[in-house]
């Protein structure tokens, strides 16, 4: 018997006469058994390569085999786009086995809500969010709701897991199952991801059930692939080259910022290029709109953000362009994976590097994902917030909660699990202090305080506060300039603090932690001349790839003349890389620079140490740290001597305090907790530890090498 044949009978039918498929992909039946034996479960395969059917169709042949009645299954996304890109799909799914399903998410209106509480469907999809609406929501009756409920699909799971909506989602899945009965079982979908062992585990948590992961026919990724990195030098050129390469061909562009895609987007519409463009700046019709004329089109582009990198539907693509270096292999994964999907076709993706910084990075990115890497997906560390949300959203759900009933509910999470006892108590009597909550005779509820700070609008705040990414807007005026990530400004710094974005230095004069916007000027700061990065924090793997492009003499056949010309350029400043060292100049205009290439994290890390030592100001990069002009060469290697003998695990990062008033529940944590969250998250402690054991090079500028360690 095959695995197909394993599936229901009338689905098996279906399958073949409905759909018109005359088999399924070998990855879709390696699936099935696992699936229907009931394993806990990660599924990896391409962007299009039909993850969707390859989890729903077991789940729906074991709705059908076992009986299942009533809402049985839940199918998760990040986002309402895609939930509403795939409603219709999963709909025909149901409904040619006799099943049905629907969509509740924010958008919804109340009418099909409704039918949804008096008619539950077989499959529901939403987001956690919206769980958590039906699980507060007095409107709702989440005991009858969820009491059939059987298993769960995470779409793209992998934007989850790493940041604090994973802990969010894993938190409603355990107050769902305790309300189902049962253990649930859970199937992630991803595109791909660095470390799908340690994702199943995060994913199945405290389940008891077996665990499974399922990769795709392995195949020579690089060879498979047609990718080109080409330096243009400017968004203008970009624009040209996009005009030209490629006509009566569709081609999906990602860019960096809003900004820069409107900015493209007219320079090709000024070159009569049919363009479209979508960012999430735009209304959600002005989007649809963009994407459903783009999916029906021939020789046109779209040009937009990461907002297409999720498994959005906008048809059959020929090409993916690149502006500069995405941020990730995984997100660069993600978006190649939009092409290939048609018999005779390969993934494809042109980078247009527009300056140097972006050069050098897309160079590192593609040498990376030649060697098979990806990165991990790593869920933050020390969620206090996240339990103190789940605290006061579990008191609405149950009227009240008995001080001991929270572990019941949600203490299996295992972050929550690996916090002591007495940390979780101290968070639950500092709300409780605070009037967030109220304690009565060993009953909990939600305070008078909570309900004037959390309770506006039905309580909006406390279920809506994880649907944006951790990412800052930075504005020269009114002009959106880019994106940056919040690490680059938690670490906490003496002096002017300046960017390099799209190839200019800019000074942050303030930033705007609750609206999460930096507000910059142009600056002409001098000091290091040499390459500083785009503004982003960057990984320790993605910095030493940078240093690995930078110090070594070989030329990818991935890269165009243009962009071989110019890194060969580039590198000429680089002479002295050489072997695993680190460097230490000392005696240039900026003072004395330790070149670590460790990435923003562990030069945050050292950084924090080495003021205390030289009790003087010292900055930081993802790629060096800079003492302050007073010091010396002799004490700059003398603190770095001393820095090796201080365990990695021990040291920790000086936080921006002022980051607290951007952090959702902040109200709800002691002070010096919040602060211990931050830290935790803006440490790299492998990444410190592998720095301190490299040797070191001292050079003295104008006065030769002065030993090493």
């Amino acid at each position: 018997m095959t695995n197909f044949e394993r599936l229901h009978p009338a689905l098996q039918h279906h399958i073949v006469n409905s759909l018109g498929w005359r088999e399924l992909r070998p990855f879709q039946e390696a699936v099935i058994p696992p699936i229907l034996a009931g394993s806990h479960l990660i599924i990896l395969a391409p962007t299009a390569g039909g993850k969707t059917e390859a989890a729903f169709f077991p789940a729906l042949s074991r709705m059908l085999a076992e009986g299942w009645s009533g809402l049985s299954i839940l199918y998760i996304c990040p986002i309402k786009a895609l939930l509403n890109n795939l409603d219709s799909r999963l709909h025909r799914y149901c409904e040619l086995v006799g099943r049905c399903s629907a969509l509740w998410h924010g958008d919804v209106k109340q009418t099909p809500r409704r039918r949804i509480l008096r008619e539950p469907p077989d499959c529901l999809l939403t987001t956690p969010e919206s769980l958590e609406v039906m699980l507060i929501s007095p409107r709702v009756d989440s005991e009858a709701l969820f009491r059939n409920l059987q298993l769960v699909i995470v779409d793209e799971i992998h934007a989850f897991a790493g940041d604090d909506r994973g802990w969010h989602l894993l938190s409603v899945l355990e107050r769902v199952s305790k309300l189902a009965g049962r253990e649930l079982q859970r199937i992630g979908l991803s595109a791909t991801v660095g470390n799908p062992k340690d994702l199943v585990e995060w994913l199945a948590g405290s389940c008891e059930g077996p665990r499974d992961i399922v990769l795709p026919e392995p195949i020579d990724h690089v060879a498979a692939a047609e990718v080109t990195l080409d330096y243009v030098g400017s968004l203008a050129n970009a624009a040209i080259v996009i005009s030209r390469l490629h006509r009566a061909e569709k081609r999906l562009v990602f860019v960096d910022s809003r900004s820069r895609a409107e900015q493209l987007a007219a320079e090709l519409r000024r070159l009569e290029v049919t363009t479209f463009v979508t960012h999430s700046s735009l209304s959600q019709e002005h989007r649809h709109q963009a994407e459903h004329a783009f999916a029906h089109r021939e020789n046109c582009v779209i040009v937009a953000t990461s907002v297409l990198e999720l498994g959005i539907d906008v048809g059959d693509l020929d090409r993916v362009i690149q502006i500069d270096s995405p941020p990730t292999v995984s997100s660069f994964l993600q978006r190649m994976g939009r092409t290939g999907r048609r018999p005779g076709t390969s993934r494809n993706c042109l980078f247009l590097a527009t300056t140097d910084e972006s050069l050098v990075q897309a160079a590192a990115l593609l040498e990376l994902w030649s060697s098979g890497y990806v990165e991990p997906v790593e869920p933050p560390p020390a969620p206090y917030h996240i339990l103190a949300q789940q605290m006061m959203a579990l008191t609405l759900q149950r009227g009240g909660v008995r001080r001991g009933e929270f572990d019941e509910w949600f203490g299996r999470v295992p972050a929550f699990a690996s916090m002591s006892p007495e940390r979780r108590e101290e968070i639950l009597c500092w709300m409780i202090d605070q009037g967030i909550l109220w304690d009565e005779e060993g009953i909990v509820g939600f305070g008078r305080s909570g309900e004037e700070t959390f309770g506006r609008r039905n309580f909006l705040e406390l279920f809506s506060v994880f649907t944006s990414p951790p990412l800052f807007a930075v504005l020269h005026g009114r002009q959106e300039l880019g994106f940056v990530d919040e690490t680059t400004f938690l670490d906490k710094k003496e002096g002017p603090r300046v960017l390099l974005l799209g190839g200019r230095a800019w000074l942050v004069n303030y930033v705007d932690w609750q609206r999460k916007i930096a507000y910059v000027e142009a600056s002409e700061a001098k000091g290091r001349s040499r390459w500083k990065g785009e503004g982003r924090a960057l990984s320790y793997a993605m910095c030493q790839a940078i240093r690995q492009i930078l110090a070594q003499e070989e030329l990818s056949e991935n890269w165009s003349r243009r962009a071989r010309e110019r890194i060969g350029e580039i590198r000429q400043e680089y002479g002295w890389l050489e072997g695993e060292n680190s460097v230490v100049f000392a005696g240039g205009s900026g003072g004395t620079e330790w070149w670590t290439f460790a990435g923003h994290r562990a030069n945050s890390m050292l950084v924090a140490e080495l003021s205390r030592m030289v009790s003087r100001r010292v900055e930081f990069d993802n790629f060096s740290i800079v003492f302050d002009p007073s010091v010396e060469l002799d004490q700059a290697q003398r603190s770095i001597d001393a820095l090796r003998i201080v365990q990695a695990e021990a040291m920790r990062p000086a936080v921006e305090e002022g980051a607290l008033s951007g952090l959702k529940f902040t109200e709800c944590l002691p002070r010096h907790l919040a602060l211990e969250m931050l830290e935790h998250r803006l440490m790299d402690i492998a990444g410190t530890r592998t720095v301190l054991r490299k040797p070191t090079r001292y050079v003295r500028i104008g006065g030769g090498e002065s030993g090493g360690v």
